[in-house]
């Protein structure tokens, strides 16, 4: 479960996830995969009767020598984030360029929730701050064929992907079991879902641009740091740098049982919240 029944993310700015809730309700792609793809801006590449998740495609291998992104966490290691221009041209301009102009070295992950995801790229540290290449906010759109399954990159907003700016998250989430899934939900991004949980209900309202390859269980690590009342992390935890770099055709782990370690922790951790809790998944991402 997660911490909160409502949670602002604060921002200035082949496989993948399905949209999900809690409790004895079933997950419905009507609730807001579907309906947030006709609702999306012209910046949007979807087919807006095309559901999110018919054909994930998160887990697309990069090629060798294709770009990615190499973020630097200090005192913690390399997290690995393929990009998708293909589907988020504009995200992906805007966090390769702002990458190799050195904007989010030794910024902060300024909000973490364990079970959800983890936010930075704000220079004020805050929730309040940051700007995109452009200067202002920008409209990154949404693609069904990129989902929020665990270790999926977006831009958090104020209301619409017409918002975004430099904010960034990484998801957690959960997994979910099969009769969460109404009949109808696409068998790809349920079987996404079982397989690397996420958090489907933020499907078609943020941009996804990015997937972790390698360093999810960095990822997962961060997400269980001690965070003050406004899920703020009480010891900083600082991106020491972001590079953009060249595939070398290194091992891609994408799912957290690669990181055999690190997947019993998350596991445990993620049993005893849920007997703990009985609130509904209703978080939301918003400035």
């Amino acid at each position: 479960m997660f911490k909160k029944a409502a949670v602002a993310i604060m921002c200035s700015a082949m496989l993948t996830a399905s949209l999900a809730s809690c409790g004895q309700k079933n997950i419905s792609i009507s609730d807001s995969s579907s309906n947030a793809a006709q609702s999306t801006t012209s910046a949007t590449k979807s087919n807006a009767n095309e559901p999110f998740g018919t054909e994930v495609c998160n887990y697309t291998a990069p090629e060798e020598g294709e770009t990615v992104i190499i973020m630097t966490i200090k005192d913690y290691g390399d997290v690995k984030i393929k990009l998708f221009p293909e589907y988020a041209e504009k995200g992906v301009e805007n966090f390769r360029t702002l990458a190799e102009q050195g904007y989010y070295d030794n910024l902060t992950f300024h909000r973490i929730i364990n079970n959800f995801m983890i936010q930075g790229g704000d220079p004020l540290g805050t929730g309040r701050g940051g700007e995109s290449i452009w200067g202002a906010k920008f409209d990154g759109g949404t693609d069904s064929h990129l989902i929020h399954t665990a270790g999926a990159v977006a831009y958090a907003n104020s209301g619409s992907t017409a918002t975004n700016g430099s904010q960034f998250y990484i998801v957690t989430g959960k997994k979910y079991p099969e009769n969460q899934f109404a009949a109808n939900y696409p068998e790809a991004a349920k079987k996404a879902y079982m397989k690397a949980g996420g958090t489907p209900f933020l499907d078609g309202k943020y941009t996804v641009f990015g997937q972790v390859y390698d360093g999810l269980d960095i990822v997962f690590k961060l997400q269980q740091v001690e965070t003050d009342s406004n899920d703020k992390p009480v010891t900083p935890v600082v991106i020491e740098s972001m590079k953009v770099a060249k595939y070398d055709g290194g091992a891609l782990r994408w799912y957290i049982e690669d990181y055999s370690d690190t997947a019993a922790s998350s596991e445990a951790s993620t049993q005893a919240k849920t007997e703990a809790s009985t609130q509904p998944e209703t978080e939301t991402v918003s400035e």
